[in-house]
């Protein structure tokens, strides 16, 4: 399905990369479908991505009311309700066929006023946990576009709202779907990749250089290790790393992770949104240590359906020890298979296509006139 230059998507989505980055991945996907986008955020939200950097941008006010002191609450739910009718404002004057919100409070004011326009509104949700923002606007969606076939919070009156698309990933990333699993045939190198991000890297760093130490000499020489650090950790991981003989790639930003990804035997990482997407859509398996202040604890979810599926294994980090680490990757060493198989799995449940699935979900909600038009186009 297509649309035309009249069709006018506004997607809707807060400021952080979980949520900025399905939303420019579906622009994409729409303006190749010959659709009109725009995006609708709070004063904070910056455009991630290439796509929204380059699209009409619309900043309304917005405010959370969660996790916050009473004055604080009240001063975002004000917020809001200021945002809303600013969006209210901004929508009648844009006129869009569909508005489709990305979770986070800034898609609030835009989802609201949606509904009170009458105008066919749709929302993404990335974890296996229904967020809070998308929870209180389900009943106003149409389509709820989710990236695992189950997923928690969601009212029995919306599941038939539900729609799995999964998550959308950048375009390298899309692209593995066709690479092959390295052979990891016993005494062949294994590429270990260590992903941590700002809130996951340090666990990572005091426990991954610890337990490959205690590795017998033969596996540790196996090992071909990229490890994500903090800037301030890298010296004693370097450290550790050196003392047991091992000559790892340690920085605190990997620019070049789908390259590093298509070589991966397997990772070590949180359970993020975007982080089960890439190594799911690219077919690795994972050690998956959620992180454990998440709210309402989604990555423990998220890493649980992989779990579930037998595409990686749960860590919880009070069992993510060094011992644990170093008897789990032992094991993996002597069983190449279980890491073949788990990369089958991951693959199997990774969806690269999520962005073109979402796009057709969102045209799907386009009014009949302008689908037919579309379709004649």
């Amino acid at each position: 399905m297509t649309g035309t230059s009249k069709t006018l998507i506004v997607l809707t989505a807060g400021g952080t990369g979980g949520h900025m980055f399905p939303a420019d991945a579906l622009a994409n996907a729409l303006i190749g479908k010959g659709c009109r986008v725009a995006l609708v955020t709070d004063r904070r939200g910056g455009a991630y991505g290439e796509t929204l950097q380059k699209i009409d941008t619309h900043k309304l006010r917005a405010g959370q009311v969660t996790g916050r002191g009473p004055i604080a609450r009240l001063l975002g739910l004000a917020d809001i309700a200021l945002g809303t009718f600013q969006a209210r404002s901004l929508l009648k004057r844009l006129k869009p066929t569909v508005v489709v919100g990305f979770g986070g409070y800034a898609s609030f004011p835009a989802m609201i006023a949606a509904g009170w326009l009458g105008i066919p509104s749709a929302l993404h949700e990335q974890n296996a946990v229904l967020g809070r923002a998308n929870r209180f606007l389900a009943r106003r969606a149409r389509r709820i576009a989710v990236a695992y076939p189950d997923v928690h919070g969601v009212r029995p009156g919306d599941l038939g709202k539900l729609v799995v698309t999964g998550n959308p990933v950048r375009a390298p990333i899309a692209a593995l779907a066709g690479a092959p699993y390295p052979n990891i045939a016993k005494g062949k190198p294994v590429n270990l990749l260590v992903l941590g991000g700002s809130q996951g890297a340090r666990v990572f760093s005091e426990i991954v250089p610890a337990a490959l130490a205690m590795l017998t000499p033969s596996k540790r020489k196996r090992l071909r290790i990229a490890q994500q650090c903090r800037e301030e950790d890298i010296e004693e991981a370097a450290r550790i790393y050196a003392e047991a003989g091992l000559k790892p790639i340690l920085a605190s930003f990997f620019d070049d992770v789908p390259k590093r990804l298509k070589t991966a035997s397997l990772l070590i990482c949180r359970a993020g949104a975007s982080t089960i997407a890439e190594l799911t859509a690219a077919g690795r398996p994972a050690i998956l240590v959620p992180y454990p202040y998440a709210t309402d604890d989604h990555q423990t979810a998220n890493a649980r359906a992989v779990a579930q599926a037998g595409a990686g294994w749960l860590a919880p980090q009070p069992q993510f020890t060094a011992a644990w680490l170093a008897e789990r990757i032992a094991e993996l060493l002597d069983r190449p298979a279980e890491l073949a198989g788990a990369a089958k799995q991951a693959r199997k449940i990774g969806h690269p296509d999520a962005a073109e699935r979402l796009a057709k979900m969102v045209l799907g909600l386009v009014p009949g006139p302008a689908r037919h038009a579309g379709n004649a186009a």
